[in-house]
């Protein structure tokens, strides 16, 4: 995977993306569902977002049945990873990360256990 830093952190730029992958770095795979659930926006949204992010190698994506899973590729660039690493350690303690972070595991009837509602 050959992605420029000036096209990386481009695609972080946008808030929507960035608290998308922080998300994902924290909990590793995610479903469309429990983004849309987490950042409390449209589901259309969340995904034009994913897909930009998965057309440009950051994420992959798999899909179970009728619901799709993200993940930070694993063959993002070790810069970006470690850039990720550095977004996530910065922002972690931050109020609007601890509230998507709160509200993800709030989640009633997380895929992992059910399925997305």
């Amino acid at each position: 995977m050959n992605i420029s830093a000036h096209q990386f952190f481009q695609l972080l730029s946008d808030e929507t993306r960035l608290r998308s992958l922080l998300l994902m770095k924290q909990e590793g795979e995610l479903c469309v569902c429990e983004l849309v659930y987490a950042l409390d926006m449209s589901q259309p949204k969340i995904s034009r977002h994913l897909a930009s992010l998965r057309d440009n190698g950051v994420v992959v994506d798999r899909r179970q049945g009728q619901w799709i899973y993200y993940q930070i590729s694993p063959l993002l660039p070790a810069w970006a990873q470690q850039a990720l690493d550095a977004a996530l350690l910065g922002c972690a303690n931050t109020e609007s990360f601890l509230h998507d972070s709160k509200t993800l595991k709030d989640m009633p009837n997380r895929p992992s256990a059910v399925g997305c509602a």
